[in-house]
């Protein structure tokens, strides 16, 4: 399979014989990067805000997941599970949703705007991770040290690092340093997208640098 990063935390997964997915579209005029133009059969969507609910930017979907659920579309098994957003407690707190996906046993996460360090009840309901994608620059989601720490709870193949500062964001975000530093990492090497197949996940945890495309 492959994953392609638009920026932020908009993500493409393609498979040859399964529905595409996209992660968290996002409205170019609040969070910067260029308009998107995707085609995907599946949206999800973390939160409602402008960062992550553009979902008329993606032409050709047939569905569109705000909640948490399981689901079955094209062959791809998702796996939604609702966790604690940003936000003020009590009942203003905006609720995250995050996502496994399930291409034939390779399984992707997408942690949406997860804020806080979930519980292990919640670590062990989403299984064995293979790929993370995970928000790593603070603003309203983790931080680049709580974000290493949910790298060590879930213990994924791969870690690929979204939602900091780029040079084409608006948002206020820590770089992705920071994240690399707390991962015990220099400067990385970053590539166009992210093949994955079963024999090409590696047994120790490895990040993985993106550069975002234009969509």
């Amino acid at each position: 399979m492959e994953i392609t990063w638009f920026g932020h935390s908009c993500f493409r997964l393609t498979e040859r014989n399964y529905a595409t997915v996209v992660t968290d579209p996002f409205d170019h005029k609040a969070v910067g990067y260029d308009a998107l133009k995707l085609k995907a059969e599946i949206v999800t969507i973390s939160h409602d805000a402008p960062g992550h609910n553009n979902s008329d930017a993606v032409k050709g979907s047939t569905h569109v997941i705000t909640g948490a659920g399981e689901f079955e579309i094209g062959e791809v098994f998702i796996t939604a599970v609702q966790t604690a957003g940003s936000g003020k407690k009590g009942k203003d707190r905006v609720r995250n949703t995050l996502y496994v996906f399930d291409y034939d046993g390779i399984t992707v996460a997408h942690l949406g705007d997860m804020q806080e360090i979930p519980p292990q009840s919640e670590v062990e309901a989403l299984g064995t991770v293979n790929v993370l994608l995970i928000p790593v620059g603070g603003g309203s989601a983790l931080n680049a040290a709580k974000a290493a720490e949910v790298v060590s709870l879930l213990e994924p193949n791969l870690v690929v690092p979204m939602h900091y500062s780029t040079p084409d964001t608006k948002l206020n975000l820590d770089s992705l340093n920071k994240f690399l530093k707390e991962m015990g990492l220099g400067k990385t090497e970053s590539q166009p997208s992210l093949k994955v197949t079963r024999s090409s996940l590696p047994d120790e945890t490895k990040v993985i640098v993106l550069d975002y495309q234009k969509g």
